[in-house]
């Protein structure tokens, strides 16, 4: 399964969506809307976040081997260094790889600071980076303190993320290039909203690839935005991605109209958005907050 996964990543089209466990103790909703409306016959494979804005959710890697035993799909579940010390993280790895779960996506993790749980507290013995080496070192057949493993693990496939936008094109540079030193297999963008954005994306892989003598592969983050709100916080808040003033100013002006009209203007410019960034890099990793009926719209 992950063989074939890897090799669509690699050298054919690369489609994935993302889906946030919710704070519940049954998965099994989630998964069944996404049966339901059959896109797992639209996507390559899916993936799992964990805890995002340390806010408390079902656990990220069970959710993982649910969709896999579900659909027979490959899913990258995403590892935080927020919640867990070396120790956890190798057994939490070890764990999965034998139910099966053997994508990983390695985050530092957003800060306990916005959590919705009183007094919780980050761990974070080390960044994204530390994980990454930990993955290499188990795949090496040792742990992290040189220790043979009893029985290996079958192979475990590294992910990382980075910004699509910064201010300083070197910065954003210099930090793809740790990651792809540091042994990630791909790196998943924060969404993009031009081309021009993703041109760049693509040329800072091949600079960090060159670099490093590595083939690793840039994923083009997708999100798409049918309201104004959505347009001007993402554009405003979230560091790492920049939304096209002329999205903006076409949303507002829709806005004024009706809902329906704002909806159907940021539907559109997000549907030509994504069969533009298709034919140009056919690796795309698609982000919908759950709105797996606007997934299905921009898949169909």
């Amino acid at each position: 399964m992950f063989e074939t996964f890897i090799d669509k990543l690699r050298n054919g089209t690369y489609i994935t969506l993302e889906t946030t466990p919710s704070r519940s103790a049954q998965f099994a909703p989630t998964i069944e809307k996404i049966a339901a409306l059959g896109l797992d016959k639209l996507v390559d494979g899916f993936s799992t976040t964990d805890n995002p804005l340390a806010k408390l959710k079902y656990n990220a890697l069970f959710a993982a081997m649910k969709l896999q035993d579900r659909f027979g799909l490959p899913t990258l579940a995403t590892m935080s260094m927020r919640d867990r010390n070396r120790i956890a993280l190798q057994s939490d790895l070890l764990g999965a790889n034998e139910a099966g779960v053997r994508a990983i996506l390695a985050l530092t993790g957003d800060s306990a600071h916005y959590s919705d749980q009183p007094h919780a507290k980050g761990v974070f013995e080390g960044n994204s980076k530390l994980l990454l080496d930990i993955i290499t070192t188990l795949n090496r057949g040792t742990d992290l303190a040189e220790q043979k493993l009893i029985v290996p693990v079958e192979e475990i496939f590294p992910f990382a993320v980075i910004d699509a936008y910064a201010k300083s094109t070197a910065t954003l540079q210099k930090k793809m290039t740790k990651k792809v030193a540091h042994g990630a297999i791909a790196i998943i963008s924060q969404p993009v909203y031009d081309l021009e954005n993703a041109h760049k994306l693509l040329d800072m892989m091949s600079e960090a690839n060159a670099e490093n003598n590595a083939a690793c592969v840039l994923v083009l983050g997708y999100f798409p935005i049918t309201k104004l709100r959505t347009a001007r916080f993402l554009d405003e808040n979230v560091p790492g991605i920049f939304v096209p003033h002329t999205w903006v100013e076409a949303l507002e002006a829709a806005s004024l109209i009706s809902p329906e009209e704002e909806y159907h203007v940021g539907f559109e410019l997000s549907k030509n958005l994504f069969e533009e960034l298709k034919a140009l890099h056919p690796k795309i990793h698609i982000m919908t907050a759950n709105q797996f009926e606007l997934a299905k719209a921009i898949l169909s």
